[in-house]
């Protein structure tokens, strides 16, 4: 019985051991990931980012690749490259939209209160699943 006990011992402090070298070897990515935020907040969420971003999609109809180019390493999406002209595009109707919501329906409203208002333009009031409206 004792030597039943001093192998469960072992074992337990062997996988804790591990355990222990195994975070003390983990190592992040030194690297931020690189953003290229003009017009939203540098410290956005990523979730409140994905949002958006799904909400793009959805109100033109197109996938990422359709704003953002490939990466050059291949495989994934170069989120921060300015490489195509239709992520130009997108900042400028952002810009577009804000004002004339700022304007003529959220004009004394905080940023965070927005969401409660059903009266102001998303990129979904014209374009309506179409890239171009």
């Amino acid at each position: 019985m004792f030597s039943l006990h001093r192998k469960k011992t072992a074992v337990v402090v062997s996988l804790c051991a591990l355990a222990l070298l195994s975070m003390a070897a983990y190592k992040p990515s030194e690297q931020p990931r690189k953003r290229n935020l003009k017009i939203l907040p540098q410290n956005i969420s990523k979730d409140s980012l994905d949002r958006i971003m799904r909400g793009f999609n959805e109100a033109l109809g197109v996938k990422c690749g359709f704003c953002h180019a490939p990466s050059k390493e291949g495989g994934r999406m170069d989120f921060s490259s300015d490489e195509k002209h239709e992520k130009e595009t997108t900042r400028m109707m952002m810009t577009m939209t804000n004002e004339i919501n700022k304007k003529y329906f959220m004009d004394d409203v905080a940023p965070e209160d927005s969401a409660r208002f059903a009266n102001k333009v998303t990129c979904n009031t014209c374009h309506r699943g179409n890239t171009i409206p």
